[in-house]
C-alpha cells in the first residue's frame, strides 16, 4: 500500500513501489520469524513513504513486551532494523533503506525532533545566532533538517560520528 507519496503514473515508480513492496514483505517475514522466536505478540504493518519501505511492529493496547524490542533510546530498534536490512539484502541483493518503527517509538520520536527542530529555528530568527544541537543519529538529524528548513531556515550536521550534530543557521 502507498501515502500517495510517490506518483505511480509511470513505469518506472511503479517499479520503485513494487520493489519496495517487496522488501517490506520480506521485512515482514523476517520480523514474524523474530516475534515467534522471541514469542512476542505484534502485528505488523508496512507502508510506502517516498523512496523507502516503512515497516512497524504494533502490539495490543499498551504492550510493555515489545519496548524489550526497542530497548534504551531506541538502540535495540537500531540494531533490529539493521539486521532486517541485511535479511531484505541478502534476498534481493540490493540494499535496502527501509525503515523499522516498533510500539510507535520512531513516530513519538520524530514528534519530539521537529518539535526541536521548529524551536531551534525560532531561537536562532530571534537571536540572530547559530543553534548547535546535541549530537544524533542520522535519523535524528534527518528529521531536524526537515523541521528546520519548513520553518524557512537552514542547518548543517557538523561533527564525526556518533558525536555528530546538527547546527540550525540563522539566515
Amino acid at each position: 500500500m502507498t501515502d500517495g507519496t510517490i506518483a505511480t503514473d509511470s513505469p518506472a515508480a511503479d517499479t520503485l513501489v513494487a520493489r519496495l513492496e517487496q522488501e517490506g514483505d520480506i521485512a515482514a517475514d523476517y520480523l514474524e520469524g523474530l516475534l515467534d522466536i522471541a514469542d512476542l505478540d505484534g502485528d505488523i504493518d508496512m507502508d510506502v513513504e517516498g523512496d523507502r519501505a516503512l515497516v512497524s511492529i504494533v502490539g495490543e493496547g499498551n504492550d510493555r513486551s515489545l519496548q524489550r524490542l526497542v530497548g534504551q533510546d531506541g538502540e535495540v530498534l537500531e540494531a533490529l532494523q539493521e539486521l532486517t536490512r541485511l535479511a531484505v539484502h541478502r534476498e534481493t541483493g540490493e540494499r535496502s533503506r527501509l525503515m523499522l518503527d516498533i510500539a510507535g517509538f520512531r513516530a513519538r520520536k520524530r514528534a519530539e525532533l521537529a518539535q526541536l527542530g521548529a524551536e531551534a529555528a525560532e531561537q536562532a530568527k530571534s537571536s540572530g545566532e547559530q543553534v548547535k544541537l546535541r549530537p544524533m543519529t542520522p535519523f535524528e538529524r534527518k528529521v531536524v533538517h526537515d523541521a528546520v528548513a519548513a520553518a524557512g531556515l537552514s542547518s548543517e550536521s557538523e561533527g564525526e560520528e556518533p558525536q555528530r550534530c546538527v547546527v540550525v543557521l540563522p539566515r
